[in-house]
């Protein structure tokens, strides 16, 4: 990107809570069930119906203010936000507003490029989402209510904002979504939409501080298209203005198919949206004991459990990075090393590597495999006793991946077992040397080279179980005497 500019970047990630019922009244916040089936006169806006605060949904807003460092205001306050939006049946959304938030003043530290930077968060409040726009062929759209009055979260960054790149944004998103599936309080499920954020974005002459007009990218689902449109966005608006353009306060949304932002519509300001304290709704007052209690109530935080991955494991940092950023990678992680404690690099190793392809190719997590600690711990133990050759290994746990059977299962019933015969290892090395006379003479004249190629074909004429080790032996042993 051109240095003449730098950019500028806030988030806002909204968060649907992991609550039973909906935030004013007792419908099912469940996802996936047949449109406008779970409403009803509250949710709806219906004239005569109230609405009655989720104390749960407060419960894991305070939570989560807690884990982001924030202070809690023990007085706090809900809003009529009015906008009219089909998928909004009152005409205004409930939310909280300004200072008028539970958690206020916070921040996450992420890491870009080896270096730490802090992102304040300016509030974190309570609100109700709204419904669901599905469009269809011809024209036409239909409104599923089922979403309209799920409680919703919305953690907002601080003005001026402190990230500059997609990368920090993408980090950012990563941390955040960790903390918040780790305290159960979202599934962190972008692809169904539980966790949405828009992107505050703008740029400005390098080396000054007053902020640019900005443009607000659109409820982003995915940490891909995150990134995409992040560096996409500023590198359009930086074009704009090196060609004595102007960039206009708008909407926008990631185009993934031809990788561009487009227009939306005009953004509104704060004036427009006509706040005003909802007077169905008194004011909301927590206890401040309660409040400790939760803070008590706390789980382990992947901060503080890839400290402890590092200081007490003496985990790489960056594996240790890797592994937190899923809550269910850590668990799966922390019950590996705990059947299988000798070597814990060999448990990261594996989690990050084939464990984490397989899953990336089926797009799930690690506690929705049928790959158990137990299976791993399992498979790590017949390594270790020089039962099965790494390459095996990996065989072995793609079929564990798939099918869900135990590790001395499939190695039996296949005969996987490792070589470990002198003799028959002897033998397979006199055939590779016999059908390979230019190579065995290239090593004998010295290019060492070969010895690779040479126990590359042991390998594979034993179906990869011949002991790595004694192969690489015998095979000199024999180079040299045959």
């Amino acid at each position: 990107m051109s240095t003449q500019y730098e950019s500028v970047l806030g988030m806002e990630v909204h968060a649907e809570l992991l609550t039973q019922s909906k935030m004013f009244c007792g419908c099912s916040a469940g996802f996936g069930a047949p449109p406008n089936t779970h409403c009803c006169p509250v949710c709806l806006g219906l004239p005569g119906s109230l609405p009655v605060i989720n104390r749960r949904a407060v419960e894991f807003v305070v939570r989560t203010a807690l884990a982001l460092n924030c202070e809690i205001s023990l007085e706090s306050i809900f809003y009529r936000k009015n906008y009219y939006y089909p998928d909004l049946p009152k005409g205004y959304q409930i939310s909280q507003y300004g200072p008028d938030a539970i958690g206020t003043k916070g921040y996450l530290d992420i890491e870009v490029g080896g270096k730490t930077k802090r992102v304040h968060i300016r509030r974190v409040h309570l609100e109700e989402d709204a419904g669901k726009l599905i469009h269809a062929a011809g024209g036409i759209s239909h409104v599923d209510y089922n979403r309209a009055g799920v409680p919703l979260m919305e953690i907002v960054t601080e003005t001026p904002p402190d990230m500059t790149s997609a990368d920090e944004a993408r980090d950012y998103l990563t941390r955040l979504r960790a903390i918040l599936v780790t305290l159960g309080v979202c599934d962190g499920k972008m692809e169904e939409g539980s966790m949405r954020c828009e992107a505050n974005m703008s740029v400005r002459p390098s080396g000054t501080t007053t902020l640019g007009v900005k443009t607000e990218l659109k409820n982003i689902n995915s940490f891909r298209t995150v990134y995409r449109g992040i560096e996409y966005e500023f590198g359009r608006q930086m074009e704009v203005l090196s060609s004595g353009g102007e960039i206009f306060q708008e909407t926008r949304r990631f185009d993934d198919v031809r990788g561009i932002t487009v227009p939306m519509r005009g953004k509104e300001g704060e004036q427009e949206y006509r706040y005003f304290p909802d007077p169905d709704l008194v004011p909301l007052s927590l206890d401040p004991q309660w409040v400790e209690e939760i803070r008590e109530d706390l789980p382990e935080l992947p901060q503080e459990r890839k400290h402890r991955y590092t200081s007490e494991l003496g985990l790489p940092q960056y594996d240790a990075s890797v592994i937190t950023s899923s809550p269910a990678m850590s668990a799966f992680f922390d019950a590996a090393v705990a059947l299988f404690p000798d070597d814990v690099k060999q448990v990261s190793n594996w989690l990050m590597g084939d464990f984490s392809r397989l899953l990336n190719e089926e797009g799930i997590e690690a506690d929705a495999s049928r790959v158990t600690p137990e299976h791993l711990a399992s498979l790590l133990i017949l390594l270790r006793k020089g039962t099965i050759s790494s390459k095996i290994a990996k065989d072995v746990f793609t079929e564990i991946y798939h099918t869900g059977r135990d590790a001395e299962v499939i190695v039996r019933e296949k005969g996987l077992t490792q070589i470990g015969d002198e003799t028959e290892i002897v033998n397979m090395a006199d055939a590779v040397i016999a059908a390979n006379p230019d190579a065995a003479q290239k090593f004998r004249a010295g290019n060492e080279k070969v010895i690779g190629f040479l126990v590359g074909q042991l390998m594979k004429v034993s179906r990869g179980r011949a002991n790595p080790e004694l192969a690489q032996r015998i095979m000199r042993e024999r180079l040299m005497e045959i």
